[in-house]
């Protein structure tokens, strides 16, 4: 069993990054299963709420081997990982292949391959060299390159560097949260909360803001340096503290009187062009409003300048403060509200647990009903399946609906063809409750292309769902190019709900697009992409993106019943063609 005080400090983050990198390097290496355990544990560990420093130091490597997707075998390596702060398979591939893999393969359009022989070719180890190289148009020459393949490289090395120094959410927030439960817990501390971009819940934050209530606030800085999640000290003064991260972002905390609490965190929390609206509303109604006006809750301070109170996810003035005056702002969706989840996928093809194993997951994360969606043939990398696999495996989900205490829907994540067309038959499709299709490919078709081809899907009679429909990654690709007023217009005509996929690095559609679909009068659902038990965790982080979308529970499916739900789908509907 391990101890904390000998343990070396890896984020849950971190720790996803080495074992995505372990997956490169195993492909590298020529490896043929390794590099898919690798990723399976990197997903899941990405998806886990609760620190593996924790897990270990309570439950040991048996507690590790219990989490989807980790066996034996990667359960010792994390273990020496905590240990020694590396492992020997890790140092041995690093020192054979000794290329920055992460920043690498982070850019679109380059995998494991592509990157041995860069590094084997022309010796690039890194972003820089890359393009460089690039620039240089040293890179169509290598065998299965062109002109074309340096004009996608240097566009997506200039997506990646627009990204930087952003986190995804769902690796701030964790840690944000330990973070404040630490500085909680100090005796002088009487309030402590996280502010900025991360309480309005945006995909990306670039660092985190905390205010504090203290009776002695440089005693809780100087605790707060000897975190081991603090890497370096920026400045430390009487009022603030700013700290470099292990995380790679920095964090400043603030000590604020408890009189100027509501004032301070409506200030800190932002977003800046909101905050400008509101202090030229004080000043039109004759008095000064900034971080220090005596305002103990911010629901004093809206009431002050007349306004409802907006929730932090409103906050990008996009309407809000006029929605606020007449007091008609939505009712953003409860981060409770769903009854049901409607993308998850199982062990027939990329997840890591059984249908049986993720219904009870499911049904321990407070869920009615669940989704299996998995995906259809064309997807190859995932062991995409068949007409006939299907029929197999709605045998199996009729079995386990008999004794499951949640209702298990017969579903597919179908893979959506260059021009619009499905890689499922008719057929099997009619078999299903419901059917999702998502775009895997064929990511630069131009605008009109890809619209027809979007159009075209929700068009079909048993495409119920569009899943996660930009097809973006955060920080590594961008949203493909429709036009979205006229792909919502024929969701709407058509029926076709448009899903909100939660995964924590897809968060798609955003916001912007959320608001636009409701406003075409298109219904949306949310879904996990849940790969392992683990994975419903991030359907807070979908809720917060409709949220930010100012959906409200009667914008998204999945918070009926699931009778009621089922009603909804196009398949259902007499009106259907």
């Amino acid at each position: 069993m391990c101890h904390n005080s000998e343990m070396k400090h890896f984020s849950n983050a971190r720790v996803a990054e080495i074992l995505n990198e372990m997956a490169a390097l195993s492909e590298m290496e020529g490896e043929a299963f390794k590099p898919r355990a690798y990723e399976r544990a990197a997903l899941s560990v990405e998806a886990r709420t609760e620190p593996l420093a924790e897990t270990l130091t309570t439950k040991g490597e048996k507690g590790l081997e219990e989490i989807p997707g980790i066996g034996k075998g990667i359960a010792a390596h994390l273990a020496e990982l905590f240990a020694t702060g590396d492992f020997a398979e890790h140092q041995r591939l690093r020192t054979k292949i000794p290329v920055n893999i992460n920043e690498l393969v982070a850019v679109e359009g380059i995998g494991p391959k592509t990157v041995k022989a860069l590094w084997e070719k022309l010796k690039i180890k890194d972003l820089d060299a890359l393009e460089k190289a690039a620039r240089a148009g040293k890179l169509r020459d290598l065998p299965g390159f062109g002109a074309r393949s340096e004009e996608k490289i240097l566009k997506g090395i200039a997506f990646r560097r627009s990204a930087a120094g952003r986190l995804i959410i769902a690796a701030a927030l964790p840690v944000a949260r330990l973070l404040q439960q630490k500085i909680a817990a100090f005796p002088e501390v009487e309030k402590v909360e996280a502010a900025g971009s991360l309480r309005r819940m945006k995909e990306t934050v670039g660092d985190l803001d905390f205010l504090v209530v203290s009776r002695t606030p440089t005693k809780t800085f100087k605790k707060i340096i000897a975190f081991p999640e603090v890497n370096a000290v920026l400045a430390a003064g009487d009022t603030k503290l700013s700290v470099r991260l292990e995380l790679g972002i920095d964090m400043d905390i603030r000590a604020i009187p408890a009189a100027s609490w509501g004032a301070a965190l409506n200030y800190f929390t932002g977003s800046k062009t909101h905050n400008i609206a509101l202090r030229a509303r004080a000043l039109k109604q004759g008095w000064s409003l900034n971080e220090y006006t005596l305002f103990p809750t911010e629901e004093a301070l809206y009431k002050k300048l007349g306004l409802t109170y907006i929730e932090p996810e409103l906050r990008e003035m996009t309407g809000e403060i006029e929605m606020g005056e007449k007091g008609t702002l939505p009712s953003p969706i409860a981060y409770d509200a769903l009854k049901g989840d409607l993308q998850s996928h199982s062990t027939w093809t990329d997840g890591a647990r059984s249908i049986e194993e993720m219904a009870k997951a499911a049904h321990a994360a407070g869920l009615a009903y669940i989704g299996i969606t998995d995906h259809t043939k064309g997807l190859a990398m995932t062991g995409g399946m068949n007409e006939q696999e299907f029929v197999e495996q709605a045998k199996e989900i009729d079995i386990l609906n008999k004794k499951s205490k949640i209702k298990i829907l017969k579903s597919a994540e179908v893979n959506i063809k260059k021009d619009g067309a499905l890689d499922l038959a008719d057929d099997a499709l009619a078999k299903l409750d419901y059917a999702g299709a998502s775009v895997h490919s064929h990511f630069d078709l131009s605008v009109k292309e890809q619209t027809r081809r979007l159009i075209r899907v929700c068009e079909h009679p048993l495409i119920d769902i569009i899943f996660h429909p930009t097809a973006r990654i955060l920080n590594k690709r961008p949203s493909i190019t429709a036009d979205w007023g006229e792909v919502f217009a024929a969701a709407k005509e058509t029926g076709t709900v448009m899903e909100i996929d939660a995964a924590v690095e897809r968060l798609d559609l955003h916001d912007e697009l959320i608001k636009q679909a409701i406003g075409a009068g298109v219904l949306l659902s949310i879904g996990s992409d849940a790969h392992s038990p683990d994975g419903f965790a991030a359907l807070r982080f979908g809720i917060a993106q409709a949220r930010r979308g100012w959906a409200e529970a009667k914008h998204i499916i999945n918070t009926r019943r699931v009778e009621e739900m089922l009603r909804l789908l196009k398949r259902n509907k007499k009106s259907t063609p």
